[in-house]
């Protein structure tokens, strides 16, 4: 017991370090192009390009069970290493449109080995209350990911070679820290083999596919809204004429869905992780909808309606995750986790390239509505009756 009170703080903190290479390009975006002189039209492309990265990572790592067959403590450090030096290539003086891709790609491969992999070692230890543990671990990941824009918008960055450089550093640091901290869980079961069919089979599970759908609605939103709520808040900066923090406000917007994360995983003791997954679903769904009237009110205003929506976006993704580990066996939680993020980060890619290329076409403040998609989807098969 004395163990376990400990263990979830480190994996928090790792997986917090680790993941803040996600969206440390993203950051500094408006350099990047500037520097390598890109046309906006780029910034789907090199956001998605992270997303790429991760769902061949995910696919590679799923088919090779390799969170499953090999120590989930080992390859998470391994790969915190070499997303970190991966996220490191921004910096190269030298670096072109080629070279920024394959950085980006590289480090979205290396991060299938972290958040998949944190989740499973947190599977590991907590075989109950184990959707309390993945709002605090989904949680860390999301601070993760709003950490580059915080930086950015502070005055720690007085360089976006400092977000960069300073995002590796700490990557590298929590890859040691949960490696030498956190051992094999009591609850691993490893697997011996490679069971080239366990996707199929997965899937056949009822139970399993509920929640897997569930998760996929609910990524057609998440990544994109993320992505675009720079655009969305620089473009309403501009028309309002406020001199608000870019990336400070966007920093603050995707942290909320960390606190919401971990809240919705207390409160999933209570309620069910189903029912918490599905609040966030109808609420972040309704607020797709409405974005438009967002983009009438005033600067502070809209700014609390994309907090709200910040919060709402995240908070079944801890909760989906835990259905989903809970729906199959021990030795096959590690496959599950990281099959699901590849399948989820690939539906990803479609939805910001849609909304990439629906930039130019629509006024952004329609671009937002297709999102809702995923919450409708997301709903629909969380509420659909159980046949097993």
């Amino acid at each position: 017991m004395k163990q376990k009170l400990h263990i979830l703080p480190i994996i928090i903190i790792s997986q917090f370090a680790c993941t803040s290479t996600w969206f440390a390009g993203n950051a500094i975006m408006e350099s990047l192009t500037k520097k390598l002189d890109f046309g906006a039209d780029i910034v789907s492309y090199v956001i998605s390009s992270v997303q790429f990265g991760f769902i061949i990572g995910t696919l590679i790592f799923g088919i090779l069970m390799i969170a499953d067959r090999f120590s989930p403590s080992k390859v998470f450090m391994v790969c915190a290493f070499l997303a970190s030096i991966s996220n490191l290539l921004l910096v190269y003086p030298d670096l072109n449109v080629g070279g920024l891709l394959f950085a980006r790609f590289s480090t979205g491969f290396f991060l299938a080995g972290i958040y998949p992999v944190g989740m499973k070692i947190a599977a590991d230890y907590y075989e109950k209350g184990l959707g309390k543990a993945l709002g605090f671990l989904v949680g860390a990941l999301v601070l993760g990911t709003a950490f580059p824009f915080l930086i950015k918008g502070s005055p720690l960055a007085n360089h976006p070679d400092t977000v960069i450089k300073l995002t590796s550093s700490i990557t590298a640091i929590g890859g040691l820290f949960l490696f030498f901290l956190v051992p094999n869980g009591p609850f691993r079961v490893a697997s011996a083999t490679i069971k080239l069919d366990a996707g199929p089979q997965l899937f056949k599970n009822k139970k399993f596919k509920k929640a897997a759908f569930g998760y996929f609605g609910h990524m057609w939103e998440l990544y994109a809204f993320w992505a675009f709520t720079p655009i969305a808040i620089q473009f309403f900066a501009l028309e309002s004429a406020s001199e608000i923090s870019v990336s400070l406000w966007s920093g603050v917007v995707i942290a909320l869905g960390g606190l919401s994360c971990a809240y919705g995983g207390l409160i999933s003791q209570r309620i069910g992780s189903k029912k918490v997954a599905l609040i966030a679903l109808i609420v972040s769904g309704f607020l797709c909808l409405i974005s438009p009237i967002l983009f009438s009110f005033p600067i502070y205003l809209f700014l609390a309606g994309w907090c709200l929506w910040g919060i709402a976006v995240t908070a079944d993704s801890p909760q989906f995750s835990n259905l989903v580990a809970s729906a199959v066996a021990p030795e096959l939680k590690g496959t599950a986790l990281t099959l699901v993020n590849c399948i989820g980060f690939a539906i990803t890619i479609i939805s910001i390239q849609l909304l990439g290329s629906l930039q130019s076409i629509v006024p952004i403040s329609l671009l937002f509505i297709p999102l809702a998609i995923g919450p409708l989807f997301g709903v629909y098969h969380l509420m659909a009756k159980n046949d097993e």
